[in-house]
């Protein structure tokens, strides 16, 4: 009689469906002991269904799971993690009031004579932050902490259970080049101690290297399993079902008089001194590493955060600090980083989250005209080609991509003078990240002006007219179409930040 296979997470003909979707079709999937397996697949693939059934977050509707060759019925995440299933999910579990440590052990503290010890749960924090190589306090209220930091003290929660298939769902989507180089020689350590990994990743460049096999899904289904080391252009005709050949289309748009304007803006200790301009129909990228100073810039030309010194003016008009109505009465938006926890209600429908940002426009005498915020929601599904299974549904159940189009989609109704894109394609599969560039192009084609932060420098570049650099919380050069390069990029951005990995 044969033994059965060790260090092995199995998933065989799995099936699930939500009303009105069929999220995964007889999926087969496998992990074996010491293996990265890549997972591949636009937003709505079925890439998250399969690794919430993997977690025992949801049950599968047909099919089965196996665990070293025994099927399991999982009954809950809890039973997933005693059989050594850890997962770190985009949407981050952790609690902003507590401490670095706190979460790290959340649940499960180390304790003495009954008693939490605190001493101990601190030390193997600590031990835990610098296999993430994490230089953080382990004191540190994690509310407190940017989206990068926050995403490692994930990682070192995981460490902390005793993991034999560890399910990363886009680790690095918040990392800097740096902190993901980081990330991989963390995952080749695991791998060679012999945890298995689910690897899923839309930034096609980093398959090779850090992964040994790939599975594809599109529309529920499996529709390869390649090697790692398959071209990209391939893993790209896998996902979409098509070739895509510009990933950066071309921009015809009219640049026009100057927008927006940024004169001195500064806050202690995080800001200094950024004075900067965009104009009609440009698209202005934002660039430096993770900790720079571009969220916060972007927050506090909104109005979101408050400063200290400088002025904002939009098409002339100055635009008093720290008052988000006025910004947005100006004709600015801003489409956050954070899109789970600052862009939208992810217990509200897809009309709903629409509507947000236009409610007041659609509001007569306390009354919300429902039939022209459907009508709006509808042309938005529509004209995005958002993937619902109607507009009643919750977005909570959308997948990443989805949910972003949708962030954008409410601002976009507000008909935007200024449109802040911070991190607009993070966790975004190439076909759409496809459309929102052609979406950009279409608004600047109609004068709108576009401020882009973005991480991917590739997209940075392949997008912008011209490129800010910051460093330090200061803009350390600008960079137009012609002149401006990958290098050039990194060279400014280094300049004078010695603690340029680090979130802000």
């Amino acid at each position: 009689m044969a033994e059965p296979p060790r260090g092995r997470l199995e998933l065989a003909g799995v099936s699930k469906s939500y009303p009105g979707v069929r999220a995964l079709d007889s999926v087969d999937f496998d992990l074996r002991a010491g293996e990265v397996h890549v997972l591949l697949g636009e937003n709505g693939a079925g890439k998250s269904t399969l690794i919430k059934i993997m977690a025992g977050v949801h049950r599968p509707d047909g099919g089965v799971v196996r665990v070293d060759g025994e099927q399991v019925r999982l009954s809950g995440p809890d039973h997933a993690e005693r059989l050594g299933i850890s997962t770190i999910h985009q949407e981050m579990a952790l609690v902003g009031q507590l401490t670095v440590a706190e979460n790290i052990y959340l649940g499960r503290p180390p304790r003495r004579f009954g008693v939490v010890d605190h001493a101990r749960m601190r030390r193997q924090a600590r031990e835990l932050l610098d296999r993430t190589g994490l230089d953080l306090d382990v004191d540190a209220v994690v509310g407190e902490l940017g989206v990068a930091q926050r995403q490692l003290v994930e990682i070192a929660k995981a460490l902390s259970l005793d993991t034999r298939f560890l399910i990363m769902d886009e680790p690095t989507a918040v990392l800097s080049r740096t902190e993901a180089g980081r990330l991989f020689e963390l995952v080749g350590d695991l791998a060679r101690d012999g945890v298995g990994v689910v690897f899923i990743s839309h930034l096609l460049d980093e398959v090779g290297e850090i992964g040994d096999r790939v599975t594809v899904l599109r529309d529920g289904a499996k529709v390869g399993e390649v090697p790692a080391s398959t071209d990209p252009g391939e893993l790209v005709r896998l996902m979409v079902g098509r070739a895509i050949d510009q990933q950066y289309p071309p921009r015809e748009s009219r640049i026009g008089d100057t927008r927006l304007e940024v004169r001195g803006l500064g806050t202690d200790g995080v800001l200094e001194d950024i004075t900067f301009s965009a104009r009609a129909g440009e698209v202005v990228g934002i660039g430096g590493l993770v900790g720079a100073g571009r969220t916060e810039l972007v927050r506090a030309i909104f109005g979101a955060d408050r400063y200290d010194r400088g002025e904002v003016r939009v098409g002339g008009r100055s635009i008093p600090r720290g008052d988000i109505a006025a910004a947005r009465a100006a004709g600015l938006a801003l489409v956050p980083e954070d899109r789970a926890g600052q862009g939208l209600v992810l217990g509200g429908s897809v009309e709903e989250n629409l509507g947000l940002a236009t409610l007041g426009e659609r509001t007569r005498g306390g009354l919300v005209d429902r039939a022209e915020q459907r009508r709006a929601a509808e042309k938005s599904v529509r004209d995005l080609r958002i993937r619902v299974a109607g507009l009643d549904q919750h977005v909570v159940t959308l997948s990443g991509g989805n949910q972003q189009k949708i962030v954008i989609g409410k601002w976009l109704l507000a008909r935007p003078r200024v449109l802040i894109l911070d991190e607009p394609t993070r966790g975004i599969d190439v076909g759409a990240r496809a459309e929102i560039y052609e979406l950009i192009n279409e608004l600047t084609r109609d004068g709108t002006t576009v401020v882009v932060v973005s991480s991917d420098l590739p997209e940075l570049l392949g997008i912008s007219d011209r490129v800010l650099v910051m460093a330090d919380g200061r803009l350390r050069g600008e960079l137009d179409g012609a002149e401006a390069t990958q290098e050039r990029v990194m060279a400014l951005a280094v300049s004078n930040n010695t603690q340029g990995d680090s979130d802000a």
